[in-house]
């Protein structure tokens, strides 16, 4: 490997790098979420405000982001995204209030744009034949990033339990989930730090003239032969560009025009079905699922962590094996696992019932000093909506939100097995699939006149409805139950999965153009006549 390779690897990695961050920011705060109820005395919707601010702040920040790239380059696009991530970690480890808790992960979604700016980054700087790789390198940091968010969330946990002066004087006991936020700081500098290193993409400065500069930098990832080569080639895609760019409204209008109405199509149901089969709501609310299984909370940590590494293992599967097996088969298939495994989901919870043996409750009542809990004596529920609503009116909200985890482990009588290998399923069908596929047919669907705005479109499509999905789970959780919430989850998959197998070409292996010309319905009808 030269020195130009090695050099091109290291801009890479560093900026693939904020996926780890953004894995991290997305799912720390799923270990925190009992804390912060009890802490602040939250409902069910100002709990989901606490977890989906920052996909509520990314729907701004997507408005924005493309200018402030054009303007001020992708690089201090990134510097400024990175300085964001480390003022809204250490505004939540400060937050003494629910507002404020909620404002300073609003600011953390302004930096959720991470992901498209590396992406554009590292694909304006690497050369053809390893852009597909190092692109991807974003994507495998996010599910490491989400990993080490539920090791930490776990580790934390166990040593907040210890019975050791050190814990009492850090405040790891009192105050675990600041402790859980602010593990994000520390990595979140270091990508500062190491951003400040790399170079100026080339392509903004031939967009901006600079091509002095430009030419210098392409000289550390190229050999000297390569750059006047390279140079010609992106003034000639400046140029073309230039001309071939369509406006936003001349783009929309030719989108959902006959011609591209299949790729807008794709696009619309790739959008929505990515996030609305619940993803986000396993994800970031992690231990809160696996407390409805009755596993406790310190048995609902580990699994959270089962959950990030079946998550690296698929995601890396899946980048090595789209361009081997083709895009199709891994969303199609994978698409249709995912739909069973929260069927398994919805069956077993369907079935589950709930109920407190005399002993259970005298035992819970003496350690909490709970006056009095003789209302849920040797009565089974067969719904844990009923359940949960008369502990609430027994002991109150407040103290039941304080030992959920604790009640729901005594009282759940379900198949946690088929649970447990639903959920597991679901994750790795969803990363092997529809998670990362997405983005790869994101880019290879539209024709470049419309792809600018094309795929920040239906980009926010997605985070729109991933913000619902994590502001409502809470709330869904109460009034719908587990078994309606994962049954909704299932039947959207099955609805995306009909229309998807009628309309999703195979992609791989063909032009922009040989694509372009299997979406046009129109050129199909007149090649028959």
């Amino acid at each position: 490997m030269n020195n130009q390779v090695k050099h091109v690897f290291f801009c890479a990695i560093v900026v693939a790098f904020g996926g780890f961050i953004f894995g991290l920011d997305a799912a720390l705060i799923s270990g925190t979420v009992r804390f912060i109820s009890a802490e602040f005395a939250l409902s069910d919707l100002q709990i989901g405000a606490v977890v989906s601010a920052p996909g509520f702040g990314v729907l701004f920040a997507l408005l924005i982001t493309g200018v402030i790239c054009d303007k001020y380059g992708r690089r201090q696009a990134l510097l400024i995204i990175s300085f964001l991530y480390i003022l809204s970690a250490v505004a939540s480890v400060c937050a003494f209030s629910f507002e404020m808790l909620v404002t300073a992960r609003f600011v953390g979604g302004l930096a959720f744009t991470s992901l498209s700016v590396a992406a554009m980054y590292i694909g304006e700087i690497a050369p053809p034949k390893l852009r597909g790789k190092l692109v991807a390198m974003i994507q495998i940091n996010i599910v490491i990033g989400l990993s080490a968010a539920y090791f930490a969330n776990y580790m934390i946990l166990q040593v907040s339990q210890m019975d050791a002066d050190w814990v009492s004087a850090m405040g790891i006991d009192t105050h675990t989930w600041r402790w859980m936020l602010g593990i994000e700081i520390i990595p979140a500098v270091i990508w500062l730090f190491l951003l400040i290193l790399i170079p100026r993409s080339p392509r903004w400065l031939v967009m901006n003239n600079r091509i002095t500069e430009a030419k210098s930098v392409l000289q550390q990832f190229l050999t000297t032969e390569e750059v006047n080569k390279e140079l010609e080639q992106i003034q000639h895609s400046v140029e073309l560009g230039d001309k071939h760019t369509l406006s936003t409204m001349e783009a929309i209008k030719a989108m959902f025009g006959s011609k591209m109405r299949k790729a807008a199509l794709i696009g619309l149901t790739m959008g929505v079905v990515q996030q609305i089969t619940g993803i986000n709501a396993i994800m970031f609310y992690a231990p809160t699922v696996f407390e409805q299984v009755g596993l406790g909370t310190n048995a609902a940590f580990f699994q959270a962590l089962i959950v990030g590494l079946v998550s690296v293992l698929f995601t890396v599967a899946a980048v090595l094996l789209v361009d081997k097996l083709g895009r199709r088969p891994l969303v199609i298939y994978g698409l249709a696992a995912g739909t069973i495994s929260l069927f398994m989901c919805h069956y077993a919870f369907s079935h589950a019932t709930y109920m407190l043996t005399p002993e259970q409750i005298s035992t819970f009542a003496n350690e909490h000093k709970i006056a009095s809990m003789h209302n849920m004596l040797n009565t089974a529920f067969s719904s844990d909506i009923e359940f949960k609503n008369q502990l609430q009116t027994v002991i109150g909200v407040e103290e039941f939100r304080r030992h959920e985890g604790q009640l729901m482990q005594m009282a759940t009588n379900v198949n946690a097995n088929m649970i447990l290998i639903g959920v597991m399923g679901y994750i790795a069908a969803f990363h092997f699939s529809i998670g990362p596929v997405m983005w790869v047919l994101f880019s290879e669907i539209f024709p470049i006149a419309i792809r600018g705005t094309a795929i920040p479109m239906f980009a926010l499509l997605a985070s729109i409805v991933s913000y619902l999905v994590q502001q409502f789970f809470p709330w869904q959780l109460s009034h719908m139950g587990a078994s309606n919430i994962f049954l909704f989850y299932a039947i959207s998959g099955a609805i995306g999965f009909v229309i998807l197998f009628k309309i999703m070409p195979e992609t791989k292996n063909k032009t922009i153009e040989e694509i372009e010309l299997d979406l046009d319905s129109t050129k199909r009808k007149v090649s028959v006549a």
